[in-house]
């Protein structure tokens, strides 16, 4: 049996057996994952070969970019199984590529 989260298991639980209990991460994160079709390999409760510690996967928005407050209203449908290393990666490149907001810089006057 996998282990479960400790609140929200009947949201977390769906998107997990809808993924197979596998990342849903398909580059999003900045990796091709060449080795393993394009798609993310760690499994929830597995253990990584680097530093022995197990994966927990999350349900988590498709896009990273979502705010904490809606992300929690989102229906199962919208919600992806996220290593937290794909997650924060995904978000971080997301962020550098969004458009920048037209505030004053520290220079300008």
């Amino acid at each position: 049996m996998k282990s479960q989260p400790l609140a929200a298991v009947d949201v977390w639980r769906p998107v997990m057996e809808a993924a197979g209990y596998r990342c849903q991460c398909t580059g999003s994160c900045g990796n091709e994952h060449a080795k393993s079709e394009g798609r993310c390999p760690r499994e929830h409760d597995a253990y990584t070969s680097k530093h022995g510690h197990r994966i927990r996967l999350m349900a988590a928005p498709a896009d990273p970019l979502t705010a904490h407050v809606k992300a929690v209203a989102l229906p199962v449908g919208e919600l992806r199984a996220w290593c937290p290393e794909c997650h924060t990666a995904a978000a971080r490149r997301a962020r550098s590529a969004a458009p920048v907001d037209d505030a004053p810089g520290l220079f300008d006057l």
